[in-house]
């Protein structure tokens, strides 16, 4: 793959500047000391909160969540971080939610799930599930459900086994792992992309799971559902340098099978993570205007194709 012709120098200037952050012996820390090192990468990005926005901790039970307000509400955006289900947290997407709130129009709770290994799967589902069902009781009104990579990966997997019992008018997608096949497709075209290869994500893959990795489990891996009908009016936003994208095309294609509605924007000359360079990158920022405008529109009820 000839990323010096599909990725443009704004692009390569953030993925330089992203792995200037991370020391040649990261790959041999310590849980703990990964998250440091991302976490302090994540805040060198950091934009501040646009003019009005107000943030404040909750706590449902044991799960923190981080609540972005400006001003009156009638619909709240339930967020969830990427970074693999092992690094990340409130502080590591805090100007991302706040963005979010004050350019949508809508409340965002961001939640602080459990993190592999110390926590493997189901713990951060089931955190991601207990914080929906909190938001449908605290804030009446329209939720909608979003999150980045392994936070994609988590708004799938709610928003498929809250049918029946929560109603969410839509959910957004960003870059999300959603348990495609390894073998082939984009896993194998960009296996070696920038910001995250198909070693990376196996590494993550084998943190999660304490043991073998689940089989036909969708509440890790949402592709893995056997029905896709009656899902929320969905958005999924893919990056055309990263071996999830077809993730996200493959997850559009099952909900319109079963009948519903769902888009993929797949953005040209993007890598993983790009929602850091929202402010330094124009291919990144066009992807967030998209992303906002998406989660206007979802707010709003309405649906363009």
């Amino acid at each position: 793959m000839d990323y010096n012709t599909l990725i443009d120098a704004e692009t390569w200037a953030f993925i330089q500047e992203t792995e200037s952050y991370y020391p040649p012996d990261t790959i041999s820390a310590d849980v703990l000391r990964q998250r440091e090192i991302y976490n302090h990468m994540c805040r060198t990005f950091f934009n501040g909160y646009p003019d009005g926005v107000m943030a404040r901790e909750d706590r449902v039970e044991s799960i923190p969540l981080r609540i972005y307000e400006c001003g009156s509400h009638t619909v709240t955006l339930i967020y969830f971080h990427g970074g693999g289900f092992v690094v990340g947290g409130l502080d590591s997407h805090d100007d991302v939610c706040a963005e979010i709130c004050a350019r949508a129009g809508v409340r965002v709770v961001s939640v602080d799930y459990r993190l592999c290994p110390e926590h493997p799967h189901p713990a951060a589902f089931q955190d991601a599930r207990e914080a929906a069902q909190y938001v449908a009781l605290t804030w009446p009104g329209l939720q909608l459900i979003a999150g980045d990579s392994a936070g994609g990966n988590l708004a799938a997997a709610v928003a498929q086994t809250s049918r029946g019992s929560l109603q969410f008018a839509g959910q957004v997608l960003i870059y999300p792992g959603l348990g495609g096949d390894m073998t082939r497709g984009s896993y194998l075209d960009h296996a070696q992309a920038p910001m995250l290869t198909l070693d990376d994500l196996k590494f993550y893959e084998a943190m999660r799971c304490e043991g073998p990795k689940p089989p036909n489990d969708p509440t890790a891996a949402p592709l893995l559902a056997t029905d896709f009908a009656g899902l929320p009016p969905t958005v999924i936003f893919t990056a055309e340098c990263d071996l999830l994208a077809d993730d996200g095309r493959n997850y559009r294609d099952a909900i319109q099978t079963a009948g519903g509605k769902a888009q993929w924007i797949n953005e040209t000359g993007l890598v993983h993570g790009y929602l850091r360079a929202r402010h330094s990158v124009q291919r990144a920022q066009a992807s967030f205007d998209r992303i906002v405008a998406a989660t206007k529109m979802l707010a709003a009820g309405e649906w363009r194709d």
